[in-house]
C-alpha cells in the first residue's frame, strides 16, 4: 500500500513476492491485494512487465487483483496486467492519466536579495528550473512528454483489459470511479475480497502470504546493483507521476 515511489521500495517487494509465489510448489493462483493512489510510471511499468512475463512462463497460474480502498493511476497500470480485477462497491478505481507538478519562484530570490548564478550547456537543460520564467517552448516539451507517457498508459490498459473495456471517452481522461461504476466500464470484473477470490475461483482456503521481508528486498535490489522500488500492491521530481 502507499505511493509508488523509489523511496517506498515496493517495486522490489512486489517483484520479489511475485517471483517467490510462482516458484513455490503447489501455487494455483496469485492474488494481489491492491491499495495505492499511484506514483512512478517507470516503476509501475516494471511491475506490469514482470507480471506479464511470469504469466507467459506459467500460463496455468492466473493472477487476480483485489482492490481494497483505492487502485488509481500507477496502481491500475499494474493491475491491468492481471487476468481479473475485483473491487468493493466503494473502492476508488481508475485515474488513467499523468501529471507533473511543481512551484515557480520567479522573482523570489531577487526580493530576498539573493543573486542566482545558473550556467547550462544545452538549450533546454534548465527547462524545469523553478527560478526561471516559464517559456512556451519548454512547456510544450514537457506537455509532449506527459502525452507520450499517457499514450503508453492507455495502451497498457487496452492490452490488459481487451474487449472487456467499454468504448467510453471518459475512461482515459484521468477520472476515477467507485467500484460499482468501474465494473460496467470494464475496468473491473466483479466484486471480491482476497478470501472470496481464493474460495470461489481458486477453490481453496489455503492462502499463503509471500510478501518478502525487508532483508530479502535488499538482497533482491543489490543483486541488480540499484535500489528501485515503490509502494504499491502487497501479496502476494516532481517528474511525471501516475496519480
Amino acid at each position: 500500500s502507499g505511493a509508488i515511489s523509489a523511496e517506498n521500495r515496493t517495486a522490489d517487494r512486489m517483484i520479489a513476492g511475485l517471483q517467490k509465489a510462482y516458484k513455490s510448489s503447489g501455487t494455483r493462483a496469485v492474488v494481489i491485494r491492491a491499495n495505492s493512489p499511484g506514483g512512478s510510471p517507470v516503476l509501475s511499468g516494471m511491475v506490469n512487465d514482470e507480471i506479464r512475463r511470469l504469466k507467459g512462463e506459467h500460463p496455468d497460474i492466473p493472477v487476480y487483483v483485489v482492490v481494497e480502498e483505492v487502485c488509481a493511476s500507477g496502481c491500475y497500470y499494474i493491475a491491468a496486467a492481471a487476468d481479473k480485477i475485483f473491487v468493493d462497491k466503494a473502492s476508488i478505481v481508475g485515474s488513467i492519466g499523468v501529471l507533473s507538478d511543481g512551484f515557480g519562484f520567479t522573482g523570489a530570490l531577487e526580493k530576498l536579495g539573493v543573486e542566482r548564478r545558473l550556467m547550462t550547456a544545452g538549450s533546454h537543460k534548465a527547462l524545469a528550473d523553478p527560478f526561471s520564467p516559464r517559456k512556451a517552448e519548454d512547456e510544450a516539451i514537457r506537455q509532449a512528454l506527459l502525452n507520450d507517457i499517457h499514450r503508453q498508459f492507455i495502451q497498457v490498459v487496452k492490452t490488459g483489459r481487451g474487449a472487456r473495456l467499454k468504448d467510453d471517452p471518459t475512461i482515459f481522461t484521468g477520472l476515477y470511479w467507485l467500484g460499482e461504476k468501474s465494473i460496467p466500464l470494464g475496468l473491473a470484473d466483479g466484486y471480491g475480497t482476497v478470501d472470496s477470490v481464493a474460495r470461489e475461483l481458486v477453490k481453496t482456503d489455503n492462502i499463503v502470504d509471500v510478501t518478502p521481508s525487508d532483508d530479502l528486498v535488499d538482497r533482491f535490489a543489490k543483486r541488480f546493483g540499484v535500489m528501485l522500488s515503490a509502494a504499491l500492491l502487497s501479496q502476494g521530481d516532481s517528474g511525471p507521476q501516475l496519480k
